[in-house]
């Protein structure tokens, strides 16, 4: 799988409804213990977890795949050696999410003349998203996104899910910020990004000029008698709000000069200038 797919952070934040949505499994505690399994290959969508599952102590292994892999069950075969060669006196839960376009084709289990191995499979592509919808929880509605939406039109689905969200996060820039994130990054999967894009800037109801940042980026160019004030004013409001869309939103510099259409250069000049005052 692409390791810019779905990056291991965003799975990790998640794990925990992953678990609950997809695996309907109760798990609490976790405790990422991957760095630990030295033979096992590093791929960013991996989860292992010390963990309780239904208040016992246990081993959760998730493995995320957005394509079909013929050695699949080999692979899921070498982590379970490898995690019972640390933990030999604990479960371990092992599932496989896919969440491809192609029709699911790997093979859930080993059955060879001394070799019965089975791990469990979640086809992504066989459940409804309706289904994480009606939850309506802000994790189950990011997680729909990896769902089949059947014949319902994806962009009306998507501006639906960004609506909820908004609702359900009483528009809190932070939590909001960070389930759009993972919302964006799943959506990769299904190359949704563009459809994404599409519902935010239809449901985009704050125009830039109605931030504060933006009219104390007017008040400072006025106030500061600069010849080209406005202009000067409408920079400096524009690069606040590029400021906070970084910090709030955790978005890269590359992300933010995009969406607001501004220059690397002229930004981090700005930035620059904003710490020495």
């Amino acid at each position: 799988m692409k390791k810019d797919v779905v990056s291991k952070e965003t799975i990790k934040t998640i794990a925990q409804d992953i678990s609950k949505y997809i695996l309907n499994i109760d798990v609490k505690d976790i405790e990422f213990i991957d760095k630990e399994l030295q033979r096992v290959e590093k791929r960013e969508a991996d989860i292992v977890a010390k963990c309780k599952i239904d208040n016992k102590k246990a081993i959760l292994h998730i493995e995320i795949q957005n394509g079909n892999d013929k050695i699949m069950p080999n692979r899921m075969l070498r982590y379970y050696t490898d995690i019972k060669l640390l933990y030999p006196n604990l479960p371990i839960y092992q599932y496989l999410i896919y969440i491809g376009k192609p029709k699911l084709s790997m093979r859930d289990k080993i059955e060879e003349e001394n070799i019965n191995y089975k791990y469990n499979i979640i086809d992504m592509n066989k459940i409804d998203c309706q289904k994480f919808i009606e939850l309506d929880t802000p994790e189950a509605l990011v997680l729909s996104i990896l769902c089949d939406f059947k014949d319902r039109d994806e962009l009306e689905i998507i501006t639906y899910i960004i609506k909820r969200l908004e609702k359900l996060t009483q528009k809190d820039e932070h939590k909001l910020g960070k389930y759009m994130l993972i919302l964006e990054t799943l959506s990769t999967n299904r190359d949704l990004k563009e459809k994404i894009k599409e519902a935010e800037d239809m449901l985009r109801d704050i125009k830039y000029e109605d931030l504060p940042s933006y009219e104390i980026g007017l008040e400072r160019g006025y106030n500061n008698g600069i010849s080209q004030g406005l202009s000067q004013g409408i920079s400096q409001g524009i690069f606040e709000t590029a400021i906070k869309m970084i910090d709030k939103f955790n978005l890269s510099i590359d992300e933010v000069i995009k969406e607001l259409n501004i220059k690397r250069e002229e930004l981090l000049e700005y930035m620059k200038n904003r710490k020495n005052l």
